[in-house]
Protein backbone atom coordinates (compact mmCIF):
# COMPACT_ATOMS: atom_id res chain seq x y z
CA UNK A 1 0.00 0.00 0.00
CA UNK A 2 1.33 3.43 -0.83
CA UNK A 3 2.16 5.77 2.08
CA UNK A 4 -0.72 8.16 1.34
CA UNK A 5 -3.32 5.39 1.37
CA UNK A 6 -1.79 3.91 4.51
CA UNK A 7 -1.99 7.30 6.24
CA UNK A 8 -5.66 7.65 5.19
CA UNK A 9 -6.42 4.18 6.50
CA UNK A 10 -4.63 4.82 9.81
CA UNK A 11 -6.44 8.13 10.28
CA UNK A 12 -9.84 6.54 9.64
CA UNK A 13 -9.10 3.64 12.01
CA UNK A 14 -8.03 6.08 14.73
CA UNK A 15 -11.23 8.07 14.32
CA UNK A 16 -13.68 5.14 14.13
CA UNK A 17 -12.11 2.28 16.12
CA UNK A 18 -14.11 3.00 19.30
CA UNK A 19 -17.41 2.85 17.39
CA UNK A 20 -16.36 -0.35 15.60
CA UNK A 21 -15.32 -1.90 18.92
CA UNK A 22 -18.79 -1.16 20.33
CA UNK A 23 -20.39 -2.93 17.36
CA UNK A 24 -18.03 -5.87 17.80
CA UNK A 25 -18.85 -5.98 21.51
CA UNK A 26 -22.56 -6.11 20.80
CA UNK A 27 -22.01 -8.91 18.30
CA UNK A 28 -19.76 -10.98 20.61
CA UNK A 29 -21.09 -10.13 24.04
CA UNK A 30 -17.68 -9.67 25.69
CA UNK A 31 -14.73 -7.36 25.28
CA UNK A 32 -11.88 -9.84 24.64
CA UNK A 33 -13.76 -11.54 21.79
CA UNK A 34 -14.84 -8.14 20.47
CA UNK A 35 -11.22 -6.92 20.41
CA UNK A 36 -10.15 -10.08 18.56
CA UNK A 37 -13.01 -9.71 16.10
CA UNK A 38 -12.19 -6.06 15.42
CA UNK A 39 -8.51 -6.84 14.97
CA UNK A 40 -9.31 -9.58 12.46
CA UNK A 41 -11.75 -7.34 10.60
CA UNK A 42 -9.21 -4.50 10.44
CA UNK A 43 -6.53 -6.83 9.06
CA UNK A 44 -8.93 -8.00 6.36
CA UNK A 45 -9.91 -4.41 5.61
CA UNK A 46 -6.29 -3.27 5.47
CA UNK A 47 -5.51 -5.95 2.89
CA UNK A 48 -8.55 -4.96 0.81
CA UNK A 49 -8.13 -1.18 1.22
CA UNK A 50 -6.20 -0.55 -2.02
CA UNK A 51 -9.03 -2.26 -3.96
CA UNK A 52 -11.81 -0.15 -2.43
CA UNK A 53 -13.18 2.24 -5.00
CA UNK A 54 -15.05 4.50 -2.59
CA UNK A 55 -12.77 5.23 0.35
CA UNK A 56 -15.66 7.02 2.10
CA UNK A 57 -17.42 3.64 2.31
CA UNK A 58 -14.73 2.28 4.65
CA UNK A 59 -17.04 2.52 7.66
CA UNK A 60 -19.68 0.34 6.01
CA UNK A 61 -17.00 -2.04 4.74
CA UNK A 62 -15.59 -2.56 8.24
CA UNK A 63 -19.08 -3.10 9.71
CA UNK A 64 -19.82 -5.69 7.02
CA UNK A 65 -16.45 -7.36 7.66
CA UNK A 66 -17.20 -7.46 11.40
CA UNK A 67 -20.52 -9.18 10.81
CA UNK A 68 -19.28 -11.66 8.21
CA UNK A 69 -16.19 -12.53 10.24
CA UNK A 70 -18.32 -13.03 13.35
CA UNK A 71 -20.69 -15.30 11.42
CA UNK A 72 -17.80 -17.29 9.94
CA UNK A 73 -16.42 -17.91 13.43
CA UNK A 74 -19.60 -19.60 14.66
CA UNK A 75 -19.82 -21.67 11.49
CA UNK A 76 -16.54 -23.39 12.30
CA UNK A 77 -16.76 -26.99 13.41
CA UNK A 78 -17.49 -27.37 17.13
CA UNK A 79 -14.17 -29.01 17.87
CA UNK A 80 -12.37 -25.75 17.08
CA UNK A 81 -14.69 -23.47 19.06
CA UNK A 82 -14.70 -22.39 22.65
CA UNK A 83 -17.97 -22.59 24.53
CA UNK A 84 -19.16 -20.45 27.40
CA UNK A 85 -20.64 -22.18 30.41
CA UNK A 86 -23.63 -21.09 32.46
CA UNK A 87 -21.67 -20.89 35.70
CA UNK A 88 -18.11 -19.69 36.04
CA UNK A 89 -15.56 -22.18 37.38
CA UNK A 90 -14.88 -19.97 40.39
CA UNK A 91 -17.57 -18.31 42.48
CA UNK A 92 -17.88 -14.57 41.98
CA UNK A 93 -17.06 -12.08 44.68
CA UNK A 94 -20.23 -11.14 46.59
CA UNK A 95 -21.07 -7.47 46.57
CA UNK A 96 -23.32 -5.38 48.75
CA UNK A 97 -24.53 -3.16 45.90
CA UNK A 98 -28.27 -2.53 45.73
CA UNK A 99 -29.27 -3.10 42.10
CA UNK A 100 -31.91 -0.80 40.72
CA UNK A 101 -34.71 -1.82 38.40
CA UNK A 102 -32.91 -0.22 35.45
CA UNK A 103 -29.81 -2.35 35.97
CA UNK A 104 -31.94 -5.45 36.35
CA UNK A 105 -33.75 -4.71 33.09
CA UNK A 106 -30.49 -4.00 31.28
CA UNK A 107 -29.00 -7.26 32.49
CA UNK A 108 -32.10 -9.17 31.40
CA UNK A 109 -31.90 -7.54 27.99
CA UNK A 110 -28.17 -8.33 27.63
CA UNK A 111 -28.79 -11.93 28.58
CA UNK A 112 -31.64 -12.22 26.09
CA UNK A 113 -29.52 -10.55 23.38
CA UNK A 114 -26.76 -13.08 24.04
CA UNK A 115 -29.23 -15.93 23.47
CA UNK A 116 -30.26 -14.69 20.03
CA UNK A 117 -28.86 -16.41 16.99
CA UNK A 118 -25.88 -14.74 15.35
CA UNK A 119 -27.87 -13.43 12.37
CA UNK A 120 -30.69 -12.06 14.53
CA UNK A 121 -28.18 -10.44 16.88
CA UNK A 122 -26.41 -8.86 13.90
CA UNK A 123 -29.71 -7.49 12.58
CA UNK A 124 -30.67 -6.04 15.97
CA UNK A 125 -27.23 -4.48 16.52
CA UNK A 126 -27.05 -2.92 13.06
CA UNK A 127 -30.70 -1.85 13.00
CA UNK A 128 -31.11 -0.40 16.48
CA UNK A 129 -27.63 0.24 17.87
CA UNK A 130 -26.00 1.47 14.67
CA UNK A 131 -29.35 3.01 13.63
CA UNK A 132 -29.11 1.76 10.06
CA UNK A 133 -32.16 1.56 7.82
CA UNK A 134 -33.54 -1.82 6.83
CA UNK A 135 -32.03 -1.36 3.37
CA UNK A 136 -28.60 -0.55 4.83
CA UNK A 137 -28.75 -3.59 7.12
CA UNK A 138 -29.77 -5.78 4.17
CA UNK A 139 -26.83 -4.47 2.15
CA UNK A 140 -24.41 -4.93 5.05
CA UNK A 141 -25.48 -8.52 5.60
CA UNK A 142 -25.97 -9.39 1.94
CA UNK A 143 -29.62 -10.36 2.40
CA UNK A 144 -32.97 -8.98 1.25
CA UNK A 145 -34.92 -6.28 3.07
CA UNK A 146 -37.64 -8.87 3.71
CA UNK A 147 -35.12 -11.07 5.50
CA UNK A 148 -34.07 -8.11 7.65
CA UNK A 149 -37.71 -7.40 8.52
CA UNK A 150 -38.50 -11.00 9.41
CA UNK A 151 -35.28 -11.47 11.41
CA UNK A 152 -35.96 -8.20 13.27
CA UNK A 153 -39.52 -9.24 14.12
CA UNK A 154 -38.39 -12.66 15.33
CA UNK A 155 -35.50 -11.19 17.32
CA UNK A 156 -37.71 -8.62 19.04
CA UNK A 157 -40.31 -11.27 19.87
CA UNK A 158 -37.58 -13.48 21.35
CA UNK A 159 -36.13 -10.56 23.32
CA UNK A 160 -39.56 -9.68 24.69
CA UNK A 161 -40.25 -13.27 25.68
CA UNK A 162 -36.84 -14.00 27.22
CA UNK A 163 -36.22 -10.70 28.99
CA UNK A 164 -39.74 -9.95 30.20
CA UNK A 165 -39.38 -6.38 28.95
CA UNK A 166 -42.35 -6.21 26.59
CA UNK A 167 -42.95 -2.49 27.17
CA UNK A 168 -39.29 -1.52 26.76
CA UNK A 169 -39.04 -3.37 23.43
CA UNK A 170 -41.92 -1.88 21.52
CA UNK A 171 -41.82 -2.55 17.81
CA UNK A 172 -41.19 0.66 15.83
CA UNK A 173 -43.98 2.07 13.70
CA UNK A 174 -44.23 0.26 10.40
CA UNK A 175 -44.75 2.44 7.36
CA UNK A 176 -46.19 1.05 4.14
Amino acid sequence: MDPTAEAEFTECVSARSDAWLRVAYLLCGNRPDAEDLLQTALVKTYLAYPRLRAKEALDAYVRRTLVTTHISIWRRPARRREFAVDTPPEPGVPTEIDLTETITQRDALWTALGRLGKRQRAVVVLRFYEDLTEAQVAEALGVTVGTVKSQTARALATLRRQSGLSQALRTPEVTP
